[in-house]
């Protein structure tokens, strides 16, 4: 299975593509889709470089499962909601190329790649270099996304394995509290 990571960002969108064999992880690609060139109050702009360019990452390395950072929110409701925008713009790209998209918090996602959820950036970096075998450490926001897809490896294939045994159902009550339980 080949799994696509996002982690959104208005100005940096990092992405990372890795296949799962079994329990074997093997990296793809990794890289940041930037919209730092365009002015700052063109948002529809960066909305639209963030869709397109995700929609380039799908074509190009045919994912079969995507995850996606959910955003935290942020002291400044402001910054809360540009990245919530920029969020649903990688969504969105997501949808269109029909993929399943699971999305899990930055402390689900350090908690898997680390081992504990108050991981520093560079503990991240330096965990995915181990687990993908890399010759160096990923950008920061190419780890974060690197690290939501050995996520979804791991828990996907045991939210799967629970869902042959019952259904999972959407819990409405538990969405925007501590992260969101499918």
């Amino acid at each position: 299975m080949r799994i696509l990571g996002i982690d959104p960002g208005l100005q940096t969108t990092g992405f990372g593509v890795i296949d799962v064999h079994g329990h074997k992880l093997s990296y793809v690609a990794s890289g940041t889709i930037r919209t730092t060139k365009l002015e700052l109050g063109d948002l529809p702009g960066r909305l639209k470089v963030l869709f397109d360019g995700i929609n380039e990452v799908c074509a190009r390395y045919q994912p079969e499962a995507a995850s996606v950072e959910i955003v935290f929110v942020n002291v400044n409701p402001q910054s809360t909601l540009l990245l919530g925008q920029a969020r649903g713009a990688a969504l969105t790209a997501l949808v269109a190329n029909d993929l399943k998209v699971a999305e899990y918090t930055a402390l689900q996602m350090k908690k898997a790649v680390v081992g504990h959820g108050r991981a520093a950036k560079s503990q991240v970096q330096e965990m995915v270099r181990r687990l993908l075998q890399l010759p160096g450490l990923p950008g920061t926001d190419a780890a974060d996304a690197l690290g939501l897809a050995i996520t979804h490896a791991h828990a996907g294939m045991a939210m799967a394995r629970m869902a042959e045994v019952s259904p999972l159902q959407r819990r409405q009550h538990a969405m925007y509290k501590a992260g969101r339980s499918y």
